[in-house]
């Protein structure tokens, strides 16, 4: 009987250069804006090429890739939309083209989260070719996130193609890890109202910066005292942006908004995050502030709406938890090691998936989060192409867990 993981090996080995010239054409293709319509075509490409039984773009933009026949439903989720470069001079090199460099990619989106994809698409291949997929239907699902966390999927399930599945696979950079989990969010927008005046005359007006100040300090001063817990840890508050309305650089400020990152830990829930924010406010500006949810209701880049709140749920799985040990024999096998499970510090589609949805779901990719939307965005070569083994022969051990 041939080993598994000896087997996948040699088949990843085999494919090491492919892997990686596959991995430089989609850094390669901007994907900012969530504008993926070009980068899933060249992704679409691979997987006719591969033998995948359906390749298609959903209605939202996003790229779906279906192998396997199976009762139960596993996909592979790998956000293929990146964020902006911003100032160009602060890079050395193209960031899409980028450079390799000690056996490091470094390009735009190589750690968030293109590096994902070549595994995922060549490791269901593989996993279909050995006889792993025999329990499963299984779908690549190349998303947009950066856009709106959590919303690709949300529509994966409740429009198309309209399948609930039984188990997902996150590829978000986890040092080659099994993550189980992270915390939640909400978003929040805080507006105050003023008056505008000739700042000369200031006294005449009001304004509404000025009503904002102690909102924001004690903001400031909250983030330290809220609730923790022990595997996701502390919750966090943060203003993360600004709006003024001003009828110039010389006069009162009639309106002001702040906008508020607030990161949910187990225990917290969103009401109580809004309300702590209410608090905040003195009682005789209340009917002057206003606090609310934020609403997503952008069409993506072909056109398609799909309304959702900026509310997103705090989720982990425990460590015995099938999918979990699955994920952590997978890891034994191949590398004869173990390694620590872990949880994300940012968010991912696993609110909606797992939070929302309760889709029992981990997390495993090439890279490290601390690169992620930085100009030294990365991934070790070795790692994406070991990568590949992980989603080869992961669905093989998920089904033994789970008979």
């Amino acid at each position: 009987m041939t080993d598994k993981p000896t087997e996948i090996q040699k088949r990843v080995n085999a494919s090491r250069e492919e892997l990686i010239q596959f991995m430089l054409e989609i850094c390669e293709i901007p994907s900012m804006d969530s504008k993926i319509g070009p980068v899933g075509e060249r992704i679409q490409a691979e997987m006719k090429k591969l033998g995948f039984e359906e390749v298609r773009f959903d209605k939202m933009g996003n790229t779906i890739g279906r192998i396997g026949n199976g009762k139960r439903v596993l996909v592979y989720d790998s956000h293929i939309d990146t964020v902006g470069i911003g100032d160009p001079s602060t890079w050395e090199w193209d960031p899409f083209k980028g450079k390799v460099e000690n056996g490091i990619l470094y390009a735009r989106g190589a750690s968030d989260e293109k590096g994902s994809t070549p595994g995922m698409v060549y490791g269901l291949a593989m996993a279909r070719d050995l006889g792993y997929l025999d329990d499963f239907t299984a779908y690549y699902f190349g998303n947009m996130e950066e856009w709106c966390d959590g919303i690709a999927p949300n529509t994966f399930v409740e429009v198309d193609p309209k399948i609930k599945p039984d188990f997902v696979v996150i590829g978000e950079p986890t040092r080659m890890q099994v993550y189980r989990g992270h915390k939640g969010r909400v978003e929040l927008k805080v507006t105050s109202s003023g008056r505008s005046a000739h700042a000369a005359s200031h006294h005449l007006g009001d304004s509404a910066l000025y009503k904002m100040l102690g909102v924001i300090s004690g903001i400031r001063d909250l983030d330290a005292h809220l609730k923790s817990h022990e595997f996701l840890g502390k919750g966090t508050i943060m203003v993360t942006d600004t709006r003024i309305s001003t009828a110039s650089i010389n006069a009162v400020p009639d309106g002001f908004t702040i906008f508020i990152d607030r990161r949910l830990t187990f225990g917290e829930t969103k009401e109580e995050a809004v309300q702590q924010v209410k608090d905040l406010i003195p009682g005789y500006l209340r009917d002057q502030i206003k606090v609310e949810e934020m609403f997503y209701d952008e069409p993506s880049y072909t056109g398609f709406v799909f309304p959702v709140d900026k509310y997103y749920p705090a989720w982990a799985l425990e460590e015995s938890h099938p999918i979990v040990q699955a994920g952590q024999e997978t890891v034994r096998q191949l590398w004869n090691e173990s390694r620590p499970s872990g949880k994300w510090s940012f968010s991912t589609n696993g609110t909606y998936w797992a939070g929302k949805a309760g889709i029992p779901s981990i997390g495993f990719g090439p890279g490290d989060e601390v690169h992620a939307h930085t100009i030294l965005d990365q991934v070790k070569l070795d790692d994406l192409v070991d990568a590949t083994a992980f989603y080869a022969l992961f669905p093989k051990l998920l089904s033994e867990k789970v008979k």
